[in-house]
């Protein structure tokens, strides 16, 4: 079978990963706290949107997009620092979350570039 076009980019594979692994976090996490149903939220808008952004055919439609789930994923790396400072996780859980989110961010902005001739980010 022949994939989507979305699920043969990097960026929507490790933003897929990161739900998964947030869903786990996020057992940890009470569901009453507000911080729950945002990372929930934030995390599930990042491939959400990378794929919705790759289905448009103007650059500028992509590059919308793109830069919501780039959002998104930087809201989720505010949601991960609220967990810590509250107490409800340690930074050493939140660490390996960080590091997707900040790959993520990086190959979202690799496809803003790449679709925006006059876009540094």
């Amino acid at each position: 079978m022949q994939g989507f076009d979305h699920e043969k980019l990097n960026v929507y594979a490790t933003a897929i990963r990161f739900v998964a692994w947030a869903s786990v976090l996020l057992e940890q996490v009470p569901k009453s706290r507000a911080v729950h149903s945002q990372l929930d939220r934030a995390s599930t808008s990042i491939p959400l949107n990378i794929a919705e952004g790759n289905g448009k055919y103007r650059p500028a439609d992509r590059c919308r997009y793109f830069d919501i789930a780039r959002g998104s994923a930087l809201e989720c790396a505010a949601c991960l620092d609220v967990l810590v400072a509250k107490g409800t996780v340690g930074q050493e859980l939140v660490n390996p979350g960080k590091v997707m989110l900040s790959d993520i961010v990086s190959m979202i902005v690799g496809l803003i570039r790449s679709n925006s001739e006059h876009r540094s980010v």
